[in-house]
């Protein structure tokens, strides 16, 4: 059956930990991870709460191909409600802790209450303690994994932690496994702080059984490890550069959100792309890029690992960062470097290394610099609000300073660290902050691919490239080629993303993966390994079902159709250069019929109509 058909639920207020049955019928619906988790969640907590309250839960969650020989099975999920955005949170890591909490025998782990100290939970196999933390709390994320790896002489032991930024109510911090793979968007770091836990370290010998047919379970793997062999962007272009293969690329369509999104192409990207770390330097004829890296069970190996260079002004006689580590992915790259106005390759991989040391987003830090540039260059804010930094647009300097403060939460770094929305409202600026329900845009310009503007808007966690993407199709032809710059079709486009993103997002797999996969190639995986009869159809179906599940979440939350919008500088100042030059983002012509093909009414309320059809 692939799932334990266990979970866990932890009791940080009373300090209990105690096993239950994984509630099959709702796994039959939802089958695991995203779906499943935010059903647990909004079965359990009420919606309004305060999302930093002890009210609020936390679950950590697998899919039934978690820990599986399934490619890119590796994933888990972390799933909360958002202090950043006030809506569901699902956020999603790699790595090696997924396939280690489904090892040990779990599918899922809840954590309720508020612990009155700081605790780590130490799980193996059946064991399950809380002990204290008070020795690691005010320790960085790399510190508290390297002091519990050295507490237990175990180096298979696997850690998720967060960082000081979350203890300091960075209301982006995320989730570190692994050292510098995250659960990283939405703030779920801050409410794992907020409840005083620490670190989950996880060790399992059990291995992962119950899979219902492994005769068809291999052959159905094994032909899906083909295709992705066989595709040129998981084959070649991922495994070779990275998702950094995007930074060239996206520069030419003109969807380059550049300087706070002001522009739509960056003059520096060839110096932060691929290509850039693959250039030995000057100072030891050594490369950014040491190697690609993979997760648990992946084929892909797409990840970075880099070292900055020795001569740098940021780790001259700072030898903790002269090792190798997580490098620059495109996201990443592209909010500390072009929306920043920073092409410092070396100054970028800093700035990334003290995002996964301390445990925050790069993609709202960066943003979150960027909008804070653009108040110091309108002058809003001043050298007496930075604490003498000068934040212009283009300084490294000023953006390396600015991730060592939101790592400590110190100075103007607290107010960095309450993101984009509230530092602008703040400052009296609140059109500068490039957001979504609060949360920052990631690195696609929707003026020049417009169906990634309908995909922000409505994404449920707030702006999101993971939920809905289509650039997949509109910039890079899969599976079909659109039109980047037409509004035609894209509705359907979205909705047809986000409903297969949310059923990849339940298995256990990556969702990279369907750079080459469809739903034909992943649901013979599921079905071999599940019971349930998982066809092509029922997946998409199941998509639209934890859709639309999250969305009444964030209606009963409070957010309305109002919330489904982009900031005003996408819809009223067109791009300057490029392909869309002249184009704004056409929302307007996209969002009523999107409602309509969704089965909501014409202010975005799902009908009872919709939520009986798909037993929500």
């Amino acid at each position: 059956m692939a799932w334990t058909g266990q979970i866990l639920r932890v009791n940080l207020t009373a300090g209990t930990c105690v096993a239950e049955p994984l509630n099959r019928e709702w796994a039959a619906l939802y089958l695991g991870q995203r779906g499943l988790a935010t059903k647990y969640l909004a079965a359990e907590i009420d919606p309004k709460i305060d999302a930093l309250s002890p009210a609020n839960k936390l679950i950590m969650a697998t899919g039934p191909l978690t820990g599986t020989m399934a490619s890119t099975g590796g994933r888990y999920s972390v799933i909360t409600k958002s202090p950043l955005t006030g809506a569901i949170a699902c956020s999603n890591s790699g790595g090696f802790i997924g396939n280690e909490i489904k090892m040990a025998g779990w599918d899922m782990i809840i954590f309720e209450g508020k612990s009155p100290k700081p605790v780590y939970l130490y799980l193996e196999n059946e064991k399950a303690e809380l002990h204290d933390a008070s020795h690691l709390w005010g320790k960085s994320a790399w510190d508290t994994d390297h002091h519990l790896h050295n507490e237990y002489q175990d180096p298979l032991l696997r850690i998720a932690c967060v960082g000081r930024s979350a203890e300091q109510g960075c209301l982006y911090a995320g989730v570190i496994n692994d050292l510098h793979r995250a659960a990283g968007r939405s703030g779920v770091g801050t409410v794992m702080a907020s409840k005083n836990l620490k670190a989950v370290a996880v060790r399992g010998t059990k291995g992962v059984g119950n899979v219902r047919d492994m005769k068809a379970f291999m052959q159905a793997t094994n032909a899906a490890k083909a295709v992705l062999s066989g595709n040129p962007v998981t084959g070649e272009g991922l495994p070779k550069l990275g998702t950094q293969v995007l930074m060239n690329v996206i520069n030419e369509v003109g969807a380059m959100p550049t300087r706070n999104m002001r522009e739509v192409q960056f003059e520096g990207s060839n110096r932060i792309s691929a290509e850039a770390m693959l250039v030995p330097r000057e100072s030891d004829g050594k490369p950014n890029l040491v190697t690609n890296a993979a997760c648990f069970g992946c084929t892909i190996a797409c990840g970075r690992i880099s070292t900055i260079d020795p001569k740098h002004y940021t780790i001259v006689n700072r030898p903790q960062y002269m090792g190798a580590n997580g490098g620059l992915e495109y996201e990443a790259a592209w909010a500390l470097g072009s929306d920043t106005g920073v092409d410092d390759l070396d100054a970028l991989t800093f700035a990334n290394f003290i995002c996964n040391e301390d445990g925050f987003d790069p993609i709202s830090f960066g943003s979150t610099v960027a909008a804070a540039m653009e108040l110091y260059e309108i002058g809003a804010i001043t050298l007496a609000t930075t604490g003498g930094i000068e934040m212009k647009f283009g300084s490294a300097e000023a953006l390396t300073k600015a991730a060592e403060l939101v790592a400590k939460g110190e100075g103007f770094g607290r107010d960095l660290g309450l993101g984009s929305k509230r530092l602008c409202e703040k400052y009296g600026h609140p059109d500068l902050s490039m957001t979504v329900k609060g949360q920052e845009f990631p690195a696609y310009d929707p003026r020049g691919i417009q169906g990634m503007g309908l995909a922000y808007a409505t994404s449920n966690r707030g702006a999101c490239h993971l939920r809905g993407y289509t650039v997949s199709s509109e910039i890079l032809g899969v599976p079909v080629k659109t039109d980047p710059l037409t509004t035609d079709g894209k509705p359907e486009l979205v909705k047809a993303f986000q409903d297969a993103t949310a059923a990849v997002d339940s298995s256990g797999l990556c969702v990279f993966t369907t750079f080459a996969w469809t739903l034909e190639d992943i649901a013979p995986q599921v079905d071999a390994a599940c019971v349930g009869g998982w066809t092509p159809e029922k997946m998409l179906e199941m998509g639209e079902r934890i859709w639309n599940l999250e969305r009444k979440f964030n209606i009963d939350a409070g957010l309305t159709a109002a919330d489904d919008t982009l900031p005003k500088r996408l819809l009223k100042d067109a791009a300057k250069t490029g392909p869309a030059k002249g184009k704004v983002n056409e929302l307007h012509k996209m969002l009523p019929h999107y409602y309509e093909i969704r089965g909501w009414t014409a202010d975005g309320v799902p009908t009872p109509d919709t939520l009986n059809r798909l037993s929500v």
